[in-house]
């Protein structure tokens, strides 16, 4: 498997590992009535508006797994806003009928100021990272993340962060054993932090 940088032809695919490491980590295919949903809010925008800051593991088929990120929340709060935000709401912004969790969901691709951090100015970008279980265990993560890092570092970003689901206990042991660090943990979110650029790696 090598890490390369996203190409367009790569969406699909990208979505694709969104949707099936979107429950805490597991599957979360046939979730929501739309299985674009998680993936039009943690996926698509990087992409589009960040593709220098989208890399990817291909496993010489397909990509299986992906380091996402935006050097500026803010900027790209405002981004998304204008450029992501109308077309989102369109298509998943009616409310009626769809559940309690759907709507929560949807709740977050509507409110993209959910990403202003109070920690923004010390931390100011943030990342996503995905891998399917085939890519798993084998060094891929830590590498697709230091691969971002130092791509943020190169621009001179000072810090990222980072959000995830508190019950996936184990990707908050690996982003600790990068040198991440707790900010917050509550009942919806438990947020990272790391200062850049990284000490140097032994």
């Amino acid at each position: 498997m090598q890490i390369r940088t996203y190409l367009p032809d790569d969406r699909a695919d990208c979505y694709d590992v969104c949707v099936k490491t979107g429950s805490g980590g597991q599957d979360a295919t046939g979730a929501y009535s739309d299985d674009d949903l998680i993936p039009e809010i943690f996926c698509g925008p990087y992409v589009d508006l960040e593709p220098g800051l989208a890399f990817v593991v291909d496993n010489g088929e397909r990509v299986v797994g992906y380091a996402l990120g935006a050097a500026d929340t803010r900027a790209f709060v405002d981004r998304y806003r204008a450029e992501v935000l109308p077309a989102f709401a369109r298509r998943f912004g009616e409310m009626d009928g769809k559940s309690d969790d759907e709507r929560e969901m949807t709740a977050l691709g509507l409110k993209p100021e959910r990403m202003l951090i109070p920690e923004l100015d010390e931390y100011p970008a943030h990342l996503h990272i995905d891998l399917l279980p085939e890519a798993q265990g084998q060094g891929l993560g830590r590498r697709l993340i230091e691969t971002l890092l130092d791509e943020l570092a190169a621009r001179g970003v000072v810090g990222v962060h980072l959000e995830m689901d508190p019950a996936n206990e184990g990707a908050g042991a690996f982003y600790a054993r990068l040198g991440f660090y707790r900010l917050e943990a509550g009942a919806d979110a438990a947020r990272f932090a790391m200062r850049l650029p990284r000490e140097a790696r032994t």
